[in-house]
């Protein structure tokens, strides 16, 4: 349903077309189009909050004001806001964003996503201030009446333990951190031989140090002490110095960890909500405890993905086959399970970037904040609507909602702003952007599908994000639709993002597809193949692609494959099949993702992988890659083996000492029924019992 639009040129600053608005938006009435609405023309969005229903202003800027007002004005409906101006009406090219401001406003129509399953996260306040004395300390005293302190030193710097036991102080070293926001589990080692936790503070072991190695931070320094052992002798039945004590490892749970240690303990690219290492730097370390004061309550954030475990091409029988979710996850929250023949992801350290969902090749791991169906919703809307308001040759420029958003307002601002063609899209991380999207939305009739980072992500989703954009570039160059559709660009200031869109050059687009992506990764990349095959300027059945791609076949080496079937019992996608009818090894194309799982799996190594795209009806057919004679029992007839196998068991074991007569060497040529029966028949045979134990004559 159609929202009230609330449109402003911003003071004339943008010459907006309402009459062409009105028809690409397909409402009944033109807009009117305010010149002051946060100021001068205000009455207009509060009589259109008295008016009720749902409203959309095309301002950004004053979102605090209008939402203000709508909720002083006890408004029904609701309201949402879209940026017009930054992305369309400040161009060079205004007078030409007729289209793309339709397009924008058209989004704003879309309904929400249906919510998914929430993580919650409960923090009492309970913080670790971890790090040398000094700086440790300091940070305690300011904070112990907003936190429930505790503090960690790990190497003494100076300072001074307060003359209050207010808090607790604890000391250690080799310490290690893991968990999140509530629930951080610290562990660390006992090193020094003043335990603060015994100790009473009276001070008697500083007074009878000769070196004056122990300091008011009640712990020694062992480069001055010469072990005279008097302060062990004074502290007497405190028994708080011990330099040989045993009960080392210590470790206690805390809600929150400041960590001012160098390096910080957890060293990954997104650590975990609730910690927070901000290195020495003072500014830093008040903005790291402004942070931690934010996050005591209870609190909850979506589960940003779902799991697919029986589609997973993680493992198979304890061999490790794909591993891109977990080399692409920033937040370490990926494990494997390999045993179980999967991945686990902790929904905890999980922080929405959707890179696993991006690099997964079999579609186990999505998205799922939004959902890819949604995202496809948006796209699609764009696309039509900025098509049937006159608008031509499409770009669609994916950005993230902190420095990617910022880059685009600063472009307007400053530069020549967006071409009129260039439709900006926001999505919350831009790792989350796949094949399927991608791809997709060329299909649906973009022209160009580009991806912005300002620089915030982290390098490992930037390469992951150019592997997936350049595979798919391979195989729309390889259809004959040239080169330049797909595109990451990594600009962190103005002249850099200005120089890449204002120079796109022409791409060759296809006609909109009709279909809507899917949530399944692989049949939207189905659909998607075939709209591409049908329209290609230059078709072809088979498409090359470099290494790593999540299409291809594999080779087999017919001399040394037995058709154990040993890779088909471990693919996960049903790729490998074997016959019923006759020794027979098939794949399916189509079904392969490349994970080698196959490869690693043979114990002939007779299997390697070839990536490429085949496209048309021999990619969804079985294609027989080995097949062999059965091989019929000697003694009842029954095939029970191929005749290479049989030849090659014969080959290793007939010079075995087992097999040492031409009646034992046939038994090898049996099914195993009969070969059971055939050595019941000789029973004055030797048999395996009949060895010694151990080799030494031991029965």
């Amino acid at each position: 349903m159609s929202k009230s639009k609330l449109v402003c040129n911003c003071n004339k600053t943008m010459p907006l077309d309402a009459k062409a608005l009105a028809g690409a938006l397909k409402l009944d009435a033109a807009p009117n189009i305010a010149s002051e609405l946060c100021r001068g023309h205000v009455a207009a969005f509060e009589a259109a909050v008295k008016s009720g229903g749902d409203l959309v202003v095309a301002c950004t800027q004053e979102a605090p004001l209008f939402t203000e007002l709508h909720e002083k004005l006890k408004g029904n409906g609701t309201i949402g806001f879209v940026n017009i101006r930054e992305a369309a009406g400040w161009s060079a090219e205004a007078g030409r964003a007729t289209p793309k401001i339709a397009a924008l406003l058209a989004l704003a129509d879309l309904p929400e996503p249906e919510p998914v399953p929430v993580v919650s996260y409960k923090s009492d306040g309970e913080l670790l201030i971890i790090g040398p004395s000094a700086a440790a300390i300091g940070w305690a005293e300011r904070l112990r009446e907003q936190f429930s302190v505790s503090v960690l030193l790990t190497r003494a710097e100076g300072g001074e333990l307060p003359i209050d036991r207010r808090y607790p102080v604890l000391s250690g070293a080799e310490a290690t951190i893991s968990g999140y926001l509530g629930a951080f589990e610290v562990a660390w080692r006992q090193q020094n031989p003043i335990d603060l936790e015994v100790c009473t503070r009276c001070n008697a072991c500083i007074h009878a140090c000769p070196e004056q190695a122990i300091d008011f931070t009640y712990q020694i320094d062992l480069d001055k002490c010469k072990a005279h052992r008097q302060c062990v002798k004074v502290c007497g039945e405190i028994k708080a110095v011990d330099f040989e004590r045993a009960d080392v490892q210590r470790g206690e749970r805390f809600d929150l960890v400041l960590d001012l240690s160098e390096p910080p303990l957890i060293r990954t690219t997104q650590p975990p909500q609730g910690y927070q290492a901000p290195g020495k730097d003072p500014l830093e370390q008040a903005l790291a405890v402004q942070a931690l004061t934010q996050l005591v309550g209870e609190f909850e954030k979506p589960r940003y993905f779902a799991y697919r475990e029986n589609i997973c091409a993680h493992s198979r029988s304890e061999i490790v086959g794909c591993t891109k979710c977990l080399d692409v996850c920033s937040a370490h929250a990926i494990a494997s399970d390999a045993a179980e023949n999967r991945v686990t992801v902790d929904p905890h350290l999980c922080m929405g970037c959707g890179g696993c969902a991006s690099v997964c090749p079999s579609g186990a791991m999505t998205y799922a904040y939004p959902r890819v169906s949604d995202m496809g919703r948006r796209i699609k809307t764009a696309l039509q609507t900025y098509r049937e308001a006159g608008g031509r040759d499409p770009a669609l420029l994916f950005h993230n909602t902190t420095d990617g958003r910022e880059l685009i307002v600063r472009l307007a601002r400053r530069g020549k702003g967006l071409p009129a063609n260039v439709i900006p899209l926001e999505v919350f991380h831009i790792a989350s952007l796949g094949l399927d999207v991608m791809l997709g939305s060329i299909a649906l009739g973009a022209t160009r599908s580009m991806i912005l980072s300002a620089g915030s992500e982290p390098q490992d989703y930037r390469a992951a994000l150019h592997n997936q954009l350049g595979y798919g570039q391979q195989i729309l160059s390889g259809l004959g639709f040239g080169d330049g559709h797909l595109r990451l660009i990594e600009a962190a200031d103005v002249p850099a993002l200005e120089q890449v869109v204002w120079n796109l050059g022409a791409a060759r687009g296809v006609p909109a597809a009709t279909f809507d992506l899917s949530n399944d990764k692989r049949t939207t990349l189905d659909f998607v193949f075939d709209h591409l095959l049908k329209h290609a300027p230059g078709p072809k059945e088979e498409v090359p692609l470099a290494a790593g791609a999540p299409y291809g076949r594999i080779n087999v080496n017919k001399q040394t494959c037995t058709l154990c079937m040993a890779c088909v019992a471990a693919c996960p996608e049903a790729a490998l099949l074997d016959s019923q009818e006759k020794p027979q090894l098939r794949f399916i194309e189509r079904n392969c993702v490349q994970c080698g799982l196959c490869e690693k799996t043979c114990p002939e190594d007779a299997i390697s992988l070839a990536p490429r795209l085949l496209l048309g009806r021999q990619a969804q057919e079985a294609a027989v890659l080995n097949e062999s004679e059965p091989f019929h029992c000697v003694r009842c007839g029954k095939p029970f083996a191929t005749k290479q196998m049989i030849e090659n068991m014969v080959g290793r074991l007939s010079a075995h000492s087992m097999f040492g007569t031409d009646a034992q060497r046939r038994r090898l040529h049996m099914c195993a029924d009969c070969r059971v029966i055939d050595m019941t028949e000789h029973e004055g045979e030797m048999s395996i019992f009949d060895y010694a134990r151990g080799g030494k004559g031991e029965a």
